[in-house]
Parts: structure tokens; C-alpha cells; sequence
């Protein structure tokens, strides 16, 4: 099985998803899905002394500008371990630049910790909880020589409308999805079209 691709479509949607935890929180190994196998390997030791300041994973069934899946920072007052599928919602979104290319983070909340799950917009989250995340991705890479840096913040809206946008192109690059034509297909094939 590969986690990536074979995971029931119906546990993804841009309101709710299972995201995978590849990085628990305050670790400095990061773990990265192997996209052949769908397991997950060792890419590196985080050169800097940060560690990863919330559960770090993926949401499958999406395909972000990067080629990877798209990145989730999972809140929750627990520890994660690598390979947990965890249920969970958005409420905002971290865009980064990362060498130049845009790299979208979503954060999001474990929808069974009621430690968090009263927390529904990125605005009502302690602020340092941004902080931290900010401080993070402006310098894991810094001493590998890469440079990061976070563009924008988004709110919940934002969150949900970049997760339906990774599902459609994950849709159109690994299951042939032509959304143009299975739009007009679709309109085409209302009652009011076939009077």
C-alpha cells in the first residue's frame, strides 16, 4: 500500500482530512515519504539546532507545486509518530518561499485532541504559536545553505481553497482527471441540457 495514492478519497476533503505524520513534533530527523514505496526514510538530520515545532506531515491525494504531496503542521498536544494517519482540520496556511519556489504549509488541528479542537481560524491560535513556525522556516535550512522564507499567512478559507486545488491537480496528474472537459461533460449532461 501506498499511503500517498491508495487511501479511501473519501477521508480527503479541502474541510476535513486524514493527514500522515512523517515528522513528530520536536524532532530534527527528517523523515520524508518515499514516493516510489510509500514508506518513509530518513532524508536528513536538521543541520541547525531547531527541531520541528508541531507534528509535521502530508495530505494524500493532493499533488503540490513542489511534486510532492502538500505539507500539513498538525496541532495536537501529543507527540506523533511517523506513519499515523490522523484526522484533521484546517484553519490557516504558511506560504513559504523555499530557493525561490512557492511552498504552501497548511496548519491544521487534530479534530480528536480536545486540547486544540476548539480552535477553528489561524487568527484565534495563541501568537506564538505563529512565532514559532515563522522562526522555524526562516532558518531550518540556513546552514545547508538554503534560503527560506515565509510570504503570507493565511485563514481557514485560504487553508481549504489551496487543499481542493493540490486534490484537482492530483486528480489531473495521476488519474488523468481533465477538469475543462469534465466540466463541460458535466454541464452538458444536466436535464436542461438534453431538452
Amino acid at each position: 500500500m501506498n499511503i500517498w495514492h491508495d487511501i479511501d478519497p473519501t477521508l480527503v476533503q479541502p474541510d476535513s482530512f486524514t493527514a500522515v505524520i512523517e515528522i513528530p513534533a520536536g524532532s530534527k530527523k527528517k523523515y520524508e515519504l518515499d514516493k516510489r514505496t510509500g514508506l518513509m526514510r530518513l532524508d536528513r538530520i536538521l543541520h541547525t539546532s531547531t527541531h520541528y515545532p508541531a507534528n509535521y506531515g502530508f495530505i494524500p491525494r493532493t499533488y503540490a507545486d513542489d511534486g510532492d504531496p502538500l505539507d500539513v503542521l498538525v496541532l495536537c498536544s501529543e507527540t506523533l509518530d511517523p506513519s499515523i494517519m490522523v484526522q484533521c482540520y484546517p484553519v490557516g496556511v504558511v506560504r513559504m518561499v523555499d530557493n525561490g519556489a512557492c511552498d504552501d504549509k497548511i496548519i491544521a488541528v487534530c479534530e480528536h485532541d480536545p486540547t486544540w479542537n476548539f480552535y477553528r481560524e489561524y487568527d484565534d491560535l495563541p501568537p506564538h504559536i505563529g512565532n514559532e513556525f515563522a522562526h522555524f522556516f526562516e532558518v531550518y535550512k540556513q546552514l545547508e545553505g538554503r534560503r527560506t522564507a515565509i510570504s503570507e499567512v493565511y485563514g481557514r478559507r485560504a487553508a481549504e481553497q489551496i487543499v481542493a486545488e493540490c486534490m484537482e491537480r492530483y486528480l489531473v496528474h495521476f488519474c488523468g482527471k481533465r477538469p475543462e472537459l469534465d466540466r463541460h461533460l458535466q454541464k452538458d449532461e444536466t436535464p436542461e441540457a438534453n431538452v
